[in-house]
């Protein structure tokens, strides 16, 4: 009987970020998470125990909310 061969080097593809890897992936700092997320601009979060984590829904969904907030002061000053 042959053997099979596993590839544990495949890449896991993940469907959440932590805090640190959703700023690393958004180029912002965590204090500037935080600043956000206190001012109930920041993601929806996701939480086991103690554990947060940010879906990568949330994370469109964020992305495409901080666009149009922009996009919608760009409006107001032109």
């Amino acid at each position: 009987m042959a053997a099979i061969a596993i590839d544990n080097t495949a890449p896991v593809s993940r469907g959440v970020y932590t805090i640190a890897e959703f700023c690393e992936a958004h180029r912002i700092s965590q204090s500037m998470y935080f600043k956000l997320r206190n001012a109930g601009l920041g993601p929806r979060e996701m939480r086991a125990g103690r554990r947060v984590t940010i879906s990568l829904e949330a994370a469109n969904d964020w992305r495409r909310a901080r666009e149009n907030a922009a996009q919608a002061v760009a409006e107001r000053v032109a």
